[in-house]
């Protein structure tokens, strides 16, 4: 590989790991079309991916999101979050608290009660539409 390009990049980004992902990644972009930011003079992909990175045609930076935002799965999306009711306590339904405009009473009721309960409502009229 071109090692004055190498050294002249290592100042932008001093990784030199990162540095070969960006522009391993900036040289796919360009074999897939993407716009060069500077004249090629017969070099290929990695050297002029190399070339940008020194001449600071483009950051590293934004390579460094491109190549983030191309290897994630799934993207994530900032939804708002759902706001919840707090939970009572059970304790506190069944307590009572000393103030009565606060108490919170409930009704509770037996399956008993409950078929009794249905058992003498009427059943509705007929129209005698027949």
């Amino acid at each position: 590989m071109a090692r004055v390009t190498v050294e002249d990049c290592v100042d932008k980004v001093s990784n030199r790991f990162e540095l070969v992902l960006l522009a391993s990644h900036r040289a796919r972009q360009i074999s897939s079309g993407s716009p060069l930011t500077l004249d090629r003079d017969r070099d290929k992909n990695p050297v002029v991916a190399l070339r940008e990175i020194a001449g600071e045609t483009i950051s590293p930076e934004d390579l460094k999101e491109d190549l983030i935002h191309s290897l994630q799965k799934q993207v994530e999306v900032d939804e708002p979050e759902t706001e919840t009711a707090p939970l009572v306590p059970a304790q506190a339904a069944i307590v009572p608290s000393g103030n009565d405009d606060l108490d919170i009473e409930m009704d509770r009721m037996s399956e008993d009660d409950l078929l009794r309960g249905l058992a003498q409502l009427a059943p509705p009229e007929d129209s005698g539409s027949n």
